[in-house]
């Protein structure tokens, strides 16, 4: 296997999975039948760090949901594609659109629907709670659950990769 930090230096964008990686995994209805989602704001905190040093991010997500919508554009999120069947196609698309290549990339997922573009990307990741099979592809496993500051652990771990930590920290601790 390659060396993570040399891969995690080739990283212009971080695309997320959202049930089990930017959430829990748990969907929540209310009376009137309308889906709730629980956002960690640890995680935006995470994407907006990448944000402050031009890393682009992006959500790929087989689900619909409304709440994605309005988390991504709170976010600043650049591209957002929900309802995806097959990931790996429209993972393609985002590639060509954007003039990307897969060693370019840094996928967090946690199950097999994210598998075919695990197996792609330049640095592919999971989180804890993944299945075997996902973990077995993945060059980084995060320490925390989805929805509880996985992305902000792995997009921290990314910007100390890249040496632009305290780049993205700068606005806030006035360094």
């Amino acid at each position: 296997m390659k060396n993570i930090k040399e891969i995690g230096k080739k990283i212009r964008w971080f695309i997320m999975d959202v049930d089990g990686v930017l959430t829990d995994g748990g969907i929540i209805y209310d009376s009137s039948g309308n889906e709730l989602k629980k956002f960690c704001v640890k995680d935006g905190m995470g994407i907006t760090l990448l944000h402050n040093v031009g890393i682009k991010t992006a959500i790929l997500t087989s689900r619909k949901s409304y709440m994605v919508e309005v988390r991504a554009k709170e976010l600043g999120i650049h591209e957002v594609i929900q309802g995806a069947k097959n990931k790996l196609e429209l993972y393609k698309k985002i590639k060509k659109r954007y003039s990307i290549i897969d060693d370019q990339i840094l996928y967090i997922g946690d199950d097999f629907p994210d598998l075919p573009v695990l197996k792609v990307v330049g640095f592919p990741v999971c989180v804890k709670s993944s299945p075997k099979e996902i973990k077995d592809v993945c060059m980084y496993i995060t320490k925390k659950e989805g929805g509880n500051g996985a992305v902000r652990e792995v997009a921290e771990y990314l910007l100390k990769i890249q040496g632009k930590y305290e780049k993205a920290i700068k606005k806030y601790t006035g360094g």
